[in-house]
């Protein structure tokens, strides 16, 4: 029998990678309202200890670690270090990634491989660590960050389209593999959200009209809107819960719609 508390997080702990800021501490943050013990990394002490002032500042107690995602000895000593602590992992969300917007005739295969790596790898190797654990223990749930670029191409983005793309079929392949022993392996594909990052692009101009990639994406976007990190933190607990048992191998678009839209008719 269906019952709120399906969507309660009471008594789980929960790993959001690169959770400092941004989408990963408004995920972190949606958790421990949902009752869950949060646990966050980042890729140097300095990141580590602000994310840890900003979760205190709301009255969360984070606990956060250092560990670059792609160093797969390093991500298993933070595993196991989590396991010593705080305890087993029950959720995981592969949410740090980087993206270059270099025209792909100017990228580097350095730089291509600095995307997949991070945006890729780093999400296969994370889940290869907490895997173990939650076979054991009879469940778990791992969510990965997705994007539209999961499923759209676009200028400039040659290396995160593709490393997206692929976290998409990994997400796919982990729940093939492992939902058997009550495993759900989801995606969130986050639309373009409103974030420090993207303030730039969204200021009005000197003659009061909108910038114009704020023009292109709110035209784009039934919702006529950006999104917010608000928008994601509801996706993200239900993934999270006992309320998506049965959700396995899915990516949630939280878009406002775009990836339905095929746009304006020129007038």
């Amino acid at each position: 029998m269906f019952t709120m508390n399906q969507f309660s997080l009471q008594g789980k702990i929960a790993l959001i990678t690169g959770a400092s800021y941004g989408i990963g501490f408004a995920i972190a943050s949606a958790y421990a309202k949902a009752g869950a013990t949060i646990v966050f990394n980042d890729i140097n002490q300095e990141l580590v200890d602000k994310g840890l002032a900003a979760y205190r500042e709301i009255g969360i107690s984070a606990h956060g670690y250092v560990c670059d995602v792609t160093d797969e000895s390093a991500v298993q000593a933070m595993v196991e270090r989590i396991e010593q602590e705080v305890g087993v992992i029950d959720i995981l969300v592969n949410n740090a990634g980087i993206i270059k917007r270099i025209p792909m005739l100017e990228m580097s295969a350095a730089q291509f491989r600095q995307v997949i790596d991070i945006d890729l790898n780093g999400p296969f190797i994370m889940a290869k660590a907490v895997l173990p654990a939650m076979i054991k223990q009879g469940h778990g749930k791992i969510i990965n960050i997705c994007s539209m670029m999961s499923e759209l191409g676009r200028e400039t983005v040659s290396a995160y389209a593709a490393a997206k793309g692929g976290l998409k079929m990994l997400t796919k392949n982990i729940c093939s593999e492992y939902g058997k022993y009550n495993i759900q392996c989801n995606g969130i594909g986050p639309g373009y959200i409103a974030t420090p990052q993207t303030a730039p692009l969204r200021e009005r101009q000197a003659d009061g009209t909108r910038h114009p990639f704020d023009q292109f994406i709110v035209s784009k976007t039934p919702a006529v809107r950006w999104g917010e990190s608000d928008d994601l933190m509801g996706p993200a607990v239900f993934l999270a819960s006992d309320a998506s048992n049965f959700v396995n191998g899915h990516i949630l678009y939280v878009d406002g719609g775009i990836l339905a839209y095929i746009g304006k008719q020129p007038e």
